[in-house]
C-alpha cells in the first residue's frame, strides 16, 4: 500500500473494485411465479409417473415421499410465491391421504411372504387330495375286477353245467332219472340267475362307489382350487406396483391445488 507525505496512506490501491450497482444477491436470478409453478408442475408430473422396478415396492415409498415434500417446499419457499391457508390445507390433506394409502400398500406387501407360504400349502393339500383319490379309486377298481372275474367264472361254470344237463336230456345217458335231471336243471338255472343278478348288482355298486369317490374328491378339491386361485391373484397383485395409481392421483391433485392457488393470486392482482 502507497504512502503520501500529506495524506498518509493512500487507500484503495491494489484493491479490486466490484462493478457498480451489482451485488451477489442481484446476480442470482429470482424465479417468477410462472417459472416456479412450471418447474413444480414438471416435477410433480415426473413423480406421478415414476415406476418402481421390482418388489418390494414399499422400499421406495419413503424416498418418493421425501422427494414430493422437497418439491412442495421449494415451491412454497420461492420468493415469488405466497401460499394461502386454503393451499396449505389442500396440500396437507393430499399428502396425508397418499401417506395412508402407501402405508396400506406397505402392510399388504408385507403379507406377500405369508401368501406365498399359504399358496404352497394349498397346492400341497391339493396334491395330497389327488393322490388319496387316485389310491382309493385304484383300490375300488381292483376290487371290481376281482369280484367281476369271480362272478363271471361262476356264471361260465354254471352255464357249462346247464349245457351238460341239456345234453343229458337229449342224449342216451344211463343211471340218471328224468326227475333228477329236471331238478338239477332247475337248481342250476336258479343259481345261474342268482349269479347274474349278483353280477348286475356288483356292477351297479361299484359304479356308485366310483361316483361317490369322484363326488367326494370334487367336494374336497373345489374349495382348495378356489384358495389357490385367490392366493395366486393376491400374489400377482402384490408383485405389481399398485401404488403407481395412488401416487399419480396425489400428484395430479397437487397440480390442481397449485393451479387453484395461481388463479386466486391472479384474481387478487386484478
Amino acid at each position: 500500500m502507497g504512502y503520501h507525505p500529506q495524506y498518509g496512506k493512500v487507500k484503495g490501491r491494489g484493491r479490486k473494485r466490484r462493478p457498480v450497482g451489482k451485488s451477489m444477491r442481484e446476480e442470482k436470478h429470482v424465479a417468477t411465479m410462472k417459472e416456479a409453478s412450471d418447474k413444480t408442475f414438471k416435477r410433480l408430473h415426473n413423480l406421478g409417473s415414476q415406476k418402481f422396478g421390482s418388489s418390494p415396492f414399499s422400499e421406495h415409498f419413503d424416498r418418493w415421499l421425501v422427494n414430493l415434500t422437497d418439491v412442495l417446499s421449494e415451491f412454497e419457499s420461492s420468493p415469488s410465491i405466497s401460499v394461502d391457508d386454503q393451499f396449505v390445507k389442500e396440500r396437507s390433506q393430499i399428502l396425508s391421504s397418499v401417506k395412508i394409502e402407501l402405508e396400506e400398500r406397505r402392510r399388504k406387501e408385507a403379507s406377500l411372504e405369508e401368501a406365498v407360504k399359504s399358496l404352497s400349502s394349498s397346492k400341497n393339500l391339493l396334491e395330497q387330495i389327488k393322490e388319496e383319490y387316485a389310491a382309493r379309486m385304484s383300490d375300488v377298481k381292483r376290487q371290481k375286477k376281482s369280484e367281476i372275474k369271480r362272478l363271471n367264472n361262476s356264471i361260465d361254470s354254471l352255464r357249462e353245467e346247464l349245457d351238460y344237463i341239456v345234453r343229458m336230456k337229449t342224449g342216451l345217458f344211463r343211471g340218471i332219472s328224468k326227475k333228477d335231471r329236471e331238478q338239477k336243471e332247475e337248481e342250476t338255472t336258479q343259481e345261474l340267475n342268482t349269479r347274474q343278478r349278483e353280477l348286475e348288482l356288483a356292477m351297479l355298486n361299484f359304479t356308485e362307489m366310483q361316483e361317490r369317490l369322484r363326488d367326494e374328491y370334487e367336494r374336497k378339491r373345489q374349495p382348495i382350487i378356489e384358495q389357490v386361485t385367490d392366493r395366486q391373484k393376491k400374489i400377482e397383485n402384490l408383485e405389481t406396483d399398485g401404488s403407481l395409481e395412488d401416487r399419480w392421483f396425489a400428484c395430479e391433485a397437487l397440480v390442481d391445488a397449485v393451479n387453484a392457488l395461481l388463479q386466486r393470486k391472479t384474481l387478487q392482482l386484478h
